[in-house]
């Protein structure tokens, strides 16, 4: 891919319930504010069917323990949806140097199936990552990435009410708590090797504000801006 007059890719990260879907139309409106327009984007996009393989997983088709499916084959269930999004959706106002805006992205999979993996294989799973990814599959790669760090619990408190107390409607991986600690380890690790930004969604153990999770989010997202 020709870079030269490429748009700019930033993307936000953060466990289920970390305020994602709320903080993009806010991150949004700021940055146009700012003066850079920008199309918003999400993974999985669940409105195509190149979701297909996700929506199976995330149902428990290939297993109810997230932990157990295979982290190589679902990290490729999510890699042909992304794919098929960017050849479709968002290729030709990133290439004529429009602002792209990702709730998740190819990150997604360091954190939710590296984890799934020993330790010890964490550095090789991410070299493998960034080559099929951006090297094989050509997509391109963020210019910056800020993870919402969530404390688990609360995380598990906001979804909850999403889904007004019904557990049911939760995922595979919304619904096991020992995973999404794992995800957030996976996470931490994969920020400081792959120079993600962290934002604690918390201060003293209380909730930022969604207008002061904004402002941070945008002060990070344009150091990229010179």
């Amino acid at each position: 891919m020709d870079t030269a007059n490429t748009g700019k890719l930033f993307v936000i990260e953060g466990l289920d319930g970390s305020g994602k879907s709320t903080q993009l139309p806010l991150v949004s409106a700021a940055l146009a504010q700012a003066g850079l327009s920008n199309t918003v984007i999400s993974f999985p996009n669940y409105d195509n069917p190149s979701s297909a393989l996700v929506q199976m997983y995330l149902q428990g088709t290939f297993g109810t323990d997230a932990s157990a499916v295979n982290p190589y084959a679902v990290s490729c269930f999510y890699a042909v949806d992304r794919f098929a999004g960017f050849q479709t959706e968002w290729k030709s106002q990133y290439e004529s140097g429009q602002t792209i805006l990702s709730g998740r992205y190819v990150t997604s999979n360091a954190i939710y199936q590296m984890c799934k993996l020993p330790h010890d294989q964490w550095e090789i799973y991410l070299q493998w990552l960034n080559d099929f990814e951006y090297g094989k599959l050509a997509l391109p790669r963020p210019d910056r990435v800020v993870f919402l760090d969530m404390p688990e619990g609360t995380a598990q408190r906001l979804l909850s009410k999403r889904y007004q107390q019904n557990e049911d409607k939760k995922d595979i991986h919304e619904r096991n708590l020992q995973f999404l600690s794992h995800c957030r380890e996976a996470a931490l690790f994969a920020a400081k090797q792959e120079g993600w930004t962290v934002i604690s969604c918390t201060e003293n153990g209380i909730l930022r504000t969604p207008e002061d999770m904004t402002q941070r989010i945008v002060a990070a997202l344009l150091q990229t801006e010179s």
